[in-house]
């Protein structure tokens, strides 16, 4: 099968692989001094939190600033429909898994690279938005 007869029978009608830009990932050394800069200083509204991570607005886009405390590097998420075929895609295409897929708390995710070694980090939405109580907290779905 020829690479767009591929890109058509994995992602149908040639479209895009790449939906948008879910979040740019930031680590902080504590929620609360990353919430002093980006929220009280800066003015990013919170739209969730959990114990390690908490999403802030980014208002003219619904792209999320993520703050997170797990010593990850700086990193952008993408998104795609589906996680499986945006992997099968990319490996035909000559990119290289590298991590997962595995499970979030939104759906699916793995880390890729391309040709030249970049990485990225794809996502889907399969288990739709995160649900928040009054205080944005990340609660249980159901």
């Amino acid at each position: 099968m020829d690479e767009d007869s591929n890109r058509r029978h994995l992602h149908g009608q040639n479209q895009p692989l790449f939906s948008k830009v879910d979040c740019v990932r930031l680590p902080v050394s504590s929620i609360e001094e990353g919430l002093a800069f980006y929220r009280d200083a800066l003015g990013h509204a919170v739209l969730w939190r959990t114990e390690t991570a908490v999403g802030l607005a980014l208002p003219d886009s619904n792209a999320e600033l993520v703050l997170q405390t797990l010593g990850h590097p700086p990193e952008v998420d993408l998104t795609v429909d589906s996680v499986s075929e945006a992997v099968s895609l990319i490996q035909a295409a000559g990119g290289e898994l590298k991590t997962g897929p595995f499970e979030v708390m939104i759906g699916l995710c793995a880390i890729v690279t391309d040709p030249w070694s970049n990485r990225l980090v794809i996502l889907d939405s399969s288990k739709g938005k995160l649900q928040t109580d009054p205080d944005d907290n990340v609660v249980p779905r159901g």
